[in-house]
C-alpha cells in the first residue's frame, strides 16, 4: 500500500496569520502521526510564509515517521537546511521564489548536469532523493539519468481532467510509471490529490510507493476532523490493493 505523507504547510500559513502558536505545529505533525499518517512533508520557502525554517529543526527532533522536505536546491539557504537536518527524503521542485504553489516538474533534459551534481550531494549524506516531474516519459528517463531514487509525478492535470474523463486524465501517468517501473525509479506522487480522485489514482498506478497531500486534506479537515480525514486518505490507498 503506497503511504501518505501529510503536508502541514497549510497549518503553519494558518499559525502564521495570526502570529503566534495556533495551532501549535509540532503538536499537529505528532497528532498526524497519532492518527495514521506514514510521513511529514513541508515545503519552506524563502518568505517563509507557511513552514519556517527554524519549524524544520523542530521536527526534524520529535518526527517518529518518515520526514520529507521539498523545495528548490537553487536556493542555497534550502540546501543547507536539509543537510543540516538530513530528513528520510528531499524532494527537488523547481519552484520559483515568489510562486504561490508548484506548477511544474523539472526539465530532466535540460538541467541534467545541474541536477546531477545537486542530488550527488544529497545522496552522499544518505538522504533518499526525489524529483518533481511532469507526467512525459522523456523527463521520467532524464530524472534516472540524473541519479534520481524516485520521481514524484505532478498531479495537478489528473486532479483537473478528473471529473471530465478519468480514463483518459490517467492515462500520461500509468504510461509515465511504466517507464519508471522499468528502468528502476520509485514512484510518488502530488498536488491536488484527493479523498475523490485518489483512490483511482493509487488503483491505476504500478508501484507507486507514496502520496504527498496537504492543501485536499487539510480543507477536509475543517468539516470531518483530523484524525477522521487521514483515516479516510487512508483508506483510499488502502482500497488498491
Amino acid at each position: 500500500m503506497a503511504k501518505l505523507s501529510v503536508n502541514i504547510n497549510k497549518l503553519a500559513l494558518i499559525r502564521n496569520s495570526r502570529g503566534g502558536n495556533n495551532p501549535d505545529l509540532i503538536k499537529s505533525a505528532l497528532d498526524c502521526e497519532l492518527f495514521g499518517a506514514d510521513g511529514i512533508t513541508v515545503h519552506p520557502r524563502p518568505d517563509e510564509r507557511h513552514i519556517r525554517y527554524s519549524d524544520t529543526y523542530e521536527l526534524k527532533k520529535i518526527l517518529h515517521t518518515e520526514f520529507n522536505i521539498e523545495g528548490n536546491p537553487k536556493e542555497q539557504k534550502f540546501i543547507d537546511l536539509v543537510l543540516a537536518t538530513n530528513p528520510h527524503q528531499v524532494t527537488l521542485v523547481p519552484d520559483a521564489s515568489n510562486q504561490l504553489t508548484s506548477d511544474h516538474g523539472w526539465d530532466t533534459v535540460g538541467e541534467k548536469n545541474y541536477l546531477k551534481n545537486i542530488l550527488q550531494v544529497f545522496k552522499s549524506k544518505g538522504i533518499r532523493t526525489s524529483l518533481f516531474v511532469d507526467p512525459i516519459e522523456a523527463m521520467v528517463e532524464g530524472a534516472k539519468e540524473c541519479g534520481a531514487d524516485r520521481i514524484e509525478l505532478y498531479t495537478e492535470s489528473y486532479a483537473a481532467k478528473f471529473s471530465e474523463n478519468k480514463t483518459m486524465a490517467i492515462l500520461p501517468y500509468v504510461k509515465a510509471a511504466q517507464l519508471a517501473n522499468q528502468i528502476g525509479l520509485g514512484i510518488n506522487a502530488g498536488h491536488d490529490l484527493n479523498k475523490e480522485n485518489l483512490s483511482y489514482f493509487a488503483k491505476s498506478i504500478e508501484g507507486l510507493l507514496e502520496v504527498s497531500i496537504g492543501h485536499a486534506l487539510i480543507c477536509d479537515a475543517i468539516y470531518l476532523g483530523l484524525e477522521n480525514t487521514i483515516q479516510i486518505y487512508k483508506r483510499c490507498l488502502k482500497e488498491t490493493i
